[in-house]
């Protein structure tokens, strides 16, 4: 089913052609612009496609090119416009269409990942788990002209995003240009996507009386820190609820008052063994599932659970470019971070392919930054070998026919070959002798004192 002249990169480079062929399903052209059409409210075509800037900004995400304006070039005479309009539909993209691009990737994929059987077990079973954080957009340069009157940095944004583990991926984000703005402003908006049979699971920050009730009202269950300014009055005695290797559980009733209403929940305490990095040496959970949905350690884990989102962050940082700090401008910062969740949706179906033909284990131990680092270094020689063209044909392919392709590439593909690098426990760290504004040593004489120390 492969197109002539793609043997080669198939035999030698199956990941790198994975790669390309869920991204070219997941960016037609003409998909893009009818959404552009169907969510734009302020923008409009006229020379500049929406599915160009996309391509032309995915490039700069995936660490293709090293700039906005290096893309440009490299694509210039393709372009119907000069480098200023580029900079022009970045800074005036509207925060809807980047959120849609995220929600549209998730509903593309995840048929595909069913075809696959790629779909893990839920977390709780009945259930289909959300995990909700929050992530705020890095400093950029001071590139605008009100930055470069100021020592403080500049802050581009904050995004909410819900990551659902049981298809990997993540399925909708909320956009706030306001990098100052609390995540508790975009409540309202996350409230009016859920639904009955949810489970959100949330850090403390999110655990606030409007949204608990407001969950609950949508028939949802949730399992949320508890924040130390929320206030409820204990019910009942607290039960020791046995231990888990983080220390021992116990568990308590809680009730709420909010706007008339009553609710009660379970509140399920962690007392650590250590304390954590903040030095918190508890940790309370609130949760309306029931005792037969989740025992109180299960509970427990499931809040330990929610630090795969904090994965998805960090990989989007770390093996794409999310976060360009040259993007001073918050639409275009915000629009940049929605396009490497997408991209990391792309990838998650990449880890779908691989899951269904080596199994979820296999695929655990494969390591993403050794995955990135080969495709970053294939790609581009594979693109001048094959352009954009010849990848035409993968567009138009129905769901069952990426899922037999994808799970054929992925059959090509030897797990063994990106193993992860386990390193063993860490030293303490060396006592260093009191800091001297100024001092310089010479790295020579050191290692020249090194070997006399030998003799």
């Amino acid at each position: 089913m492969m197109p002539p002249g793609f043997a080669p990169f198939v035999q030698r480079a199956p990941l790198c052609v994975l790669t390309r062929v869920a991204l070219e399903n997941l960016f037609r052209p003409e998909r893009l612009d009818k959404l552009f059409e169907a969510v734009a409210q302020r923008q409009y075509h006229r020379e500049l496609l929406f599915s160009q800037t996309v391509e032309l900004m995915m490039s700069v995400v995936m660490r293709v090119e090293s700039s906005v304006h290096a893309a440009y070039r490299a694509r210039q005479e393709q372009l119907p416009v000069g480098d200023q309009a580029i900079y022009d539909k970045l800074r005036g993209m509207e925060p809807g269409l980047s959120a849609a691009l995220v929600a549209d990737s998730a509903a593309r994929i995840a048929p595909v990942v069913d075809a696959l059987g790629a779909r893990s077990k839920p977390w709780v079973p009945g259930l289909r788990t959300r995990v909700l954080d929050g992530n705020l957009l890095s400093k950029t340069q001071r590139r605008i002209r009100e930055l470069r009157r100021t020592w403080a940095a500049g802050l581009p944004g904050r995004v909410l995003a819900v990551y659902e583990p049981e298809s990997d991926l993540v399925t909708r984000v909320y956009l706030t240009p306001d990098a100052h703005a609390s995540e508790r402003t975009l409540f309202d908006d996350v409230l009016a996507g859920a639904a009955a049979d949810d489970l959100w699971i949330a850090d403390r920050n999110f655990c606030t009386h409007k949204f608990l009730f407001g969950l609950v009202a949508r028939k949802a269950r949730f399992a949320i820190r508890q924040h130390g300014s929320l206030v409820g009055q204990p019910v009942g005695k607290r039960l020791a609820r046995g231990r888990t290797a983080s220390g021992k559980v116990f568990e308590q009733g809680l009730e709420m008052n909010f706007e008339g209403k009553t609710l009660r929940v379970r509140r399920i305490t962690l007392v650590l063994a250590g304390p954590t990095r903040d030095g918190d040496r508890e940790i309370h959970v609130l949760t309306n599932l029931s005792q037969r949905q989740a025992k109180a350690a299960r509970v427990a884990a499931l809040y330990r659970k929610r630090w795969t989102i904090e994965g998805r962050f960090y990989e989007v940082a770390q093996t794409m470019t999310g976060e360009p700090n040259t993007l001073g401008y918050p639409s275009a910062a915000l629009f940049a971070f929605c396009l490497a969740l997408v991209a990391s949706n792309a990838v998650a179906l990449q880890r779908a392919a691989l899951r269904a033909v080596h199994g979820a284990d296999a695929v655990e131990e494969m390591s993403r930054h050794y995955m990135a680092t080969e495709i970053r270094q294939t790609y581009a020689g594979m693109m001048v070998a094959l352009p954009p063209e010849k990848w035409a044909a993968f567009r138009k392919l129905s769901v069952e026919q990426l899922a037999a392709i994808l799970r054929g590439l992925a059959g090509r593909i030897e797990p063994g070959d990106y193993q992860k690098a386990h390193r063993g426990p860490k030293k303490p760290a060396t006592r260093k002798t009191a800091y001297k504004n100024g001092g310089h040593v010479a790295t020579h004489r050191l290692l020249q004192q090194r070997q006399t120390s030998k003799k």
